[in-house]
């Protein structure tokens, strides 16, 4: 069964995508730490970040790279944190979250409900710096 990211990435359900490549996909978590949270996914449906070949690993590891940097410029913030957790979701993805202390990128943290308005906002704010 296809996972959530995988109707996302293939536009069966709505998403707040911010860029694309031939092999990953960025889009707006939908239930953020941050305002500005976003995830990075390979196209190809994978369970496990490590199990992942070298080569799209390192093209994902890129793309993040190039996200953060419209991220850091669209959200002030102190840093870009980044987390790999993949227990939610059986499909391999990277958080790139806003921080201004290390209790941002806490995961136990309740969640924000940005509505669809402030989504758009936040992704076309990023896509700018793009």
């Amino acid at each position: 069964m296809p996972s959530i990211f995988t109707k996302i990435i293939n536009k069966e359900i709505p998403g707040y995508i911010i860029a694309e490549t031939d092999t990953c996909i960025a889009f707006l978590d939908l239930f953020p730490l941050a305002m500005g949270h976003v995830l990075i996914v390979p196209k190809e449906e994978i369970d496990y970040i490590f199990a992942m070949k070298d080569s799209l690993l390192c093209e994902m590891i890129l793309f993040s790279k190039k996200i953060s940097i419209a991220l850091e410029k669209a959200v002030p913030c102190k840093r870009i944190g980044v987390a790999v957790i993949g227990l939610e979701v059986p499909h391999a993805h990277i958080h790139l979250l806003p921080l201004q202390t290390v209790q941002d990128i806490n995961f136990s943290r309740e969640k924000l409900k940005p509505s669809k308005e402030e989504l758009e906002k936040i992704a076309d704010l990023i896509k700018s710096y793009l």
